[in-house]
């Protein structure tokens, strides 16, 4: 079917995946360094983790839909608490590698007030994504995001958008962005995400 003849709304549904498909996937060698111009007030370090100063902190955009299980989730909801999101899809081989992690920090750290949620990104049916939750035996919800449109629309753009899969973003507890992962994470770099956000208080210092 030629563009010129094609649907409207097959138009504007390419355009999604279009744009979603400019992220880099599973890209190992992406490093933690802010996109755009303009100082962001990061701090990264060589390992690929990006964190920002409280008080310099931006707020994700709405982050809210239908999961994987057929639930709904709002991320707003979670504030109050630390909360960890991890973009990933089944097809992509790293992001295999790291859910194990995920899956035991979460357990550990869920009576803690730490709460993970997956943006699942790119599965075109569900039925592989949950397969993936079930072999790793992931404990949290995931938001189903086949085209990429949370993930294009829910974070500041040139700021601390994720531009590979996987990537990891900690949520301190007001809601706002203070640490970001442009690649897999070994369980001691993703509870070096965490922790210091973790010890931190609403509101304060």
């Amino acid at each position: 079917m030629s563009l010129s003849r094609a649907p409207r709304g097959f138009l504007l549904t390419a355009g999604a995946m279009a744009a979603a498909l400019a992220l880099t996937a599973c890209g190992g060698e992406t490093k933690g360094t802010s996109g755009g111009g303009g100082n962001t007030n990061f701090v990264t370090n060589t390992g690929g983790i990006t964190t920002i100063a409280k008080g310099e902190r931006p707020a994700p955009d709405t982050l809210a839909g239908d999961t994987l299980d057929g639930g709904k989730l709002d991320v707003a909801d979670l504030k109050g608490k630390v909360v960890v999101l991890n973009v990933w899809g089944s097809w992509c081989t790293p992001c295999r590698a790291e859910a194990p992690h995920f899956a035991k920090v979460a357990e550990d750290l869920k009576p803690k007030g730490v709460e993970f949620v997956g943006i699942n990104t790119r599965d075109p049916q569900k039925t592989k994504a949950i397969r993936f939750e079930e072999e790793f035996g992931i404990p949290y919800p995931s938001l189903y995001d086949s085209y990429g449109k949370l993930i294009l629309n829910g974070f500041p753009k040139g700021i601390v958008h994720p531009q590979a899969i996987p990537s990891t973003i900690v949520l301190d507890r007001d809601g706002n962005i203070a640490a970001r992962s442009l690649k897999a994470v070994s369980e001691k770099e993703l509870r070096s995400m965490i922790d210091p956000v973790l010890a931190e208080k609403a509101g304060g210092q």
